[in-house]
């Protein structure tokens, strides 16, 4: 049994007084490229990391959920399901549980009463979904005390809901499905319009490398979405629901009659849906000359363009790849505004590029950036367990 896990089922036990029956786990994520285009209907090729959120349960004979928040320094919530679920603004953490029981109860699910515990190891506002990660975690948890058969893609369909509905970030649903959905050295090329994916083995030549930047960022109190709706703006000059249904031909003739700042939007997701297509085809045949120059482009058009970039994290992307050229590539993943860098490289360059950012970089606080090497992994799972606590037999 790993730390993280063993640890969530002893505090489970010694806070509610019993042990927990069920366990599930949610990867986070991280995109290599595709950068809001998901909400425009278009492509995405995400990978899960092996940091994830765990949680513990166990169902109750009354209709009160019991929630233990031990990463929020224990902190603790309780929703009565016989009510209509209301926001706590005393635990914001406590709202991504929350509205993912509001969505299933929306959904027609009957939900009973549950102890449970939660603890996760995604870096917090760093834009690797740690907020996705605990919404696919709690429902599969959910799921699984429940005894309710259903895809995992339904899982990251409703915790998309949850996102938009209840939360109120009206992100697309990328990060929830490769948290529920993916392969293990995999990415996943995701069309976010059909929700029809293939898995794209990632080279083993290169490293998945994440740079957190140490500056956090948020989404619901940021630009977010006011991006999506630039992008809805120059969709609907063009008569239709989303920019996949534009062309980029169409959006140069269009530029002298559309507004600047909204033309420049299109262009990003436009270009960007290119970029990744043209990136799964180079991951299949080990391109990385390719590699490394999509990711450079997708950069800079997300600093100049769409402009969610911020100068530490353009800093900490003019550093690698100044060491990578084009055996590896590097640019800014997540949201934007903050978060993460995220670089694939040579294993014999990861050394030089860590030495590099410990020497060149500090973020504005003053603080060096994390740099973390992590392994590609699967999606999310649930599992009954015995009365110690242990995993029961598939």
């Amino acid at each position: 049994m790993i730390p993280m896990q063993a640890s969530l089922l002893a505090q489970f036990w010694a806070h509610f007084g019993t042990p927990a029956t069920h366990l599930a786990n949610a990867p986070g994520r991280v995109n290599l490229i595709g950068e809001h285009t998901d909400y425009n209907g278009g492509f995405v090729l995400p990978c899960a990391i092996d940091f994830s959120t765990l949680v513990a349960l166990r169902s109750r004979e009354d209709d009160q959920v019991k929630v233990l928040a031990v990463n929020a320094r224990f902190a603790t919530d309780s929703i009565d399901l016989g009510q209509a679920i209301a926001h706590n603004p005393q635990q914001p953490w406590a709202d991504y549980v929350r509205g993912v029981l509001s969505t299933l109860q929306k959904a027609g699910l009957h939900l009973r009463g549950m102890d449970m515990a939660i603890v996760g190891d995604i870096p917090q506002g760093t834009g690797l979904s740690s907020s996705a990660s605990l919404e696919v975690a709690v429902i599969a948890g959910v799921c699984g005390v429940h005894g309710i058969k259903v895809q995992p893609a339904q899982w990251a369909q409703w915790a998309q809901q949850s996102e938009n509905q209840f939360v109120g970030t009206q992100c697309g649903i990328m990060d929830m499905w490769i948290s529920a959905t993916a392969r293990a050295e995999c990415a996943s090329l995701i069309d976010c319009r059909s929700l029809e994916s293939q898995h794209c083995h990632v080279p083993e030549s290169l490293q998945l490398v994440i740079i957190n930047s140490q500056v956090e960022r948020g989404l619901v109190g940021s630009e977010y979405n006011l991006r999506r709706q630039q992008c809805e703006l120059a969709a609907r000059h063009f008569s239709q629901s989303s920019l996949r249904d534009v062309s980029l031909e169409q959006l140069l003739a269009a530029e002298a009659e559309m507004d600047a700042v909204v033309f420049k939007r299109a262009r990003h997701i436009l270009t960007e849906n290119a970029r990744t297509l043209h990136m799964a085809q180079a991951l299949k045949t080990d391109d990385v000359p390719t590699i490394s120059r999509l990711m450079a482009e997708s950069h800079a058009s997300m600093r100049d363009d769409f402009e969610i970039t911020v100068p530490a994290i353009d800093h900490i992307v003019a550093i690698i790849a100044a060491i990578a050229g084009d055996r590896g590539g590097v640019r800014m993943t997540g949201g934007g505004f903050g978060g993460c860098v995220v670089a694939l490289l040579p294993h014999a360059l990861v050394d030089a590029c860590q030495a590099a950012l410990a020497e060149q970089y500090r973020a504005p606080n003053g603080t060096k950036a994390n740099v973390y090497l992590p392994n590609i992994g699967a999606g999310a799972s649930h599992q009954a367990l015995t009365a110690q606590g242990l995993a029961l037999p598939a």
